[in-house]
């Protein structure tokens, strides 16, 4: 089994348009994304030869991770279309939690852990040429459980926010509001921002996590079984969320639930012992998937 790979609160060949993995704070201000722009409309059902030309967010060659010299991924090869919600599927121990982890450089501090291959984004192989601290600003990441600090809901986001250079009171005001405008959650808080974030719902307290990755403006944001521990109506919240994001944000989710992916993913990768058996639309997946394998689990064959 894999050990827990970090703390949970310190968060095919296409080329990827280069654009720099770290900016000045004048270069946030001035090209700072708007709360309307982050709260987008979720896309309109496209042609599959439309789908399939977007430009990829993260080109990923030959991935390998292994544990204590166990392989637990490999070579694993797929390009992940911008602005779009794409989902992993697969078993329990098929490698999906890893391949998300080794994206956001997570396995780093893990002794035992070996990491081998590329992943391009931004130009730069993020395993050779990146500082993983500043990848994780470029490429946030929402765990299973929610994990808001012991803080109140505005220094929950205002704290990475000051991480990165945000000092002034006015700015730091509205970047909070913007974000948790972006995560549908400002109308419900925003007369108890000084609040301890622990008297949140656990819906309300996922969705606070959410929008402190989103206070930092990623390009990408990574979620491992966002709704498994919450509530069908709170799921249901998290799902219409992340739809209306998915234009300003490229999102790459981890579920156990079939109905998930096929109700809001996107493309769907189907992963098995480690490898990706297949990915695509995710209408083709669950209605005409290719590999024998992927038929077999999201008809409910096993799983």
């Amino acid at each position: 089994m894999v050990p827990e790979t970090l703390d949970n609160q310190k968060s095919a060949g296409n080329v990827v348009e280069h654009t720099p993995l770290v900016t000045s704070e004048h270069q946030m201000s001035s090209q700072a994304m708007s709360c309307q722009d982050m709260s987008c409309q979720a896309m309109s059902c496209q042609e599959e030869q439309l789908v399939s030309s977007i430009e990829p967010v993260l080109s990923i060659e030959d991935l390998s991770v292994k544990f204590l010299g166990n392989s637990i991924l490999s070579n694993v090869s797929i390009a992940i279309p911008k602005q779009l919600l794409f989902a992993v599927i697969g078993p329990s121990g098929c490698g999906k939690s890893t391949f998300l982890r080794a994206i956001n450089r997570m396995h780093d501090e893990v002794a035992g852990m070996s990491v081998s291959g590329a992943i391009f984004f931004a130009g730069r192989n993020i395993l050779a040429d990146a500082d993983p601290v500043l990848l994780r600003r470029e490429i946030g990441m929402v765990f299973q459980k929610p994990n808001p600090f012991p803080k109140s809901i505005f220094e929950n986001i205002a704290f990475g926010l000051r991480l990165h250079g945000v000092r002034q009171r006015k700015e730091l005001q509205q970047r909070v509001e913007c974000a948790l405008e972006s995560a549908e959650l400002f109308s419900e808080v925003k007369d108890r921002l000084h609040s301890s974030a622990h008297t949140l719902s656990g819906g309300q307290q996922q969705r606070l996590c959410i929008a402190r990755a989103l206070a930092v403006r990623p390009s990408v944001l990574l979620l491992d079984e966002p709704t498994s521990a919450l509530d069908p109506r709170s799921t249901a919240r998290i799902e219409e969320l992340l739809s209306n994001l998915k234009k300003s944000v490229s999102l790459i989710m981890v579920t156990h639930n079939l109905g998930q992916a096929e109700r809001i993913a996107d493309n769907t990768a189907f992963f098995l012992d480690g490898s990706l058996r297949e990915w695509g639309k995710t209408e083709k997946i669950f209605s005409s998937p290719k590999d024998s394998e992927t038929l077999n689990y999201v008809t409910r064959k096993f799983g």
